[in-house]
């Protein structure tokens, strides 16, 4: 029986896209091409979500490898793209209702650098979570086992009884392996809501 539903953040509850989000400073270009493709690079992100290095690093090592044209613009982008990641339709209402339907308790599991904590205010659906976990916050990243395992002690919940929703297979399959049940996300809250309602109504 599911009496725990958790949502990671970027892709499930929010659109997180590089691409909108230097849609927001730049015009389709050559220096929105490079902001995408550096400032946002994986090789750095990845570091960051686990907190092994710090934003002010993040922005040097971009801006090393960035046109001086862009060194300005690229610490604004950075130090504001909290600011920039609207709501996946259907999502926000689909866990008021599952949490009012069918009295699960909900929770959210990022991997997510420190600043962002910053923003924490401007996302309303947060209020609606028991517990939000962010990655470099505690030292803890998906798709380790020990982030699910900090998940499941400190909220004192039990794997069997979870439910993961993420839209990223690796991150299903290190909550996998650990036991929680999981639900590869492809934003589409409507199916999300039909796959819900099977599951939790049993």
């Amino acid at each position: 029986m599911i009496k725990n539903v958790v949502f990671d953040f970027g892709n499930v509850l929010v659109l997180y896209s590089p691409e909108y989000i230097a849609s927001q400073y730049l015009d389709e270009g050559e220096d929105k091409r490079l902001i995408v493709e550096v400032l946002f690079d994986r090789l750095y992100w990845d570091k960051l979500d686990d907190g092994s290095i710090s934003d002010a690093e993040l922005v040097r090592l971009a801006c090393e490898r960035l046109p001086e044209r862009l060194h300005i613009l690229a610490h604004k982008i950075y130090y504001e793209w909290g600011h920039h990641l609207p709501a996946l339709p259907g999502m926000w209402e689909l866990v008021s209702r599952i949490k009012r339907e069918y009295g699960v308790k909900t929770y959210l599991l990022s991997n997510v650098g420190t600043y962002f904590l910053n923003f924490t205010d401007e996302y309303p659906i947060f209020s609606e979570m028991e517990k939000c976990i962010f990655s470099a916050d505690v030292g803890h990243a998906k798709p380790n086992r020990d982030m699910y395992e900090y998940l499941t002690k400190t909220c004192g919940i039990l794997p069997e009884e979870t439910l993961f929703i993420d839209d990223n297979k690796a991150n299903i399959i290190g909550a996998e392996d650990y036991g929680i049940k999981c639900y590869l996300f492809d934003k589409d809250a409507e199916k999300l809501s039909e796959y819900l309602d099977k599951i939790l109504k049993n």
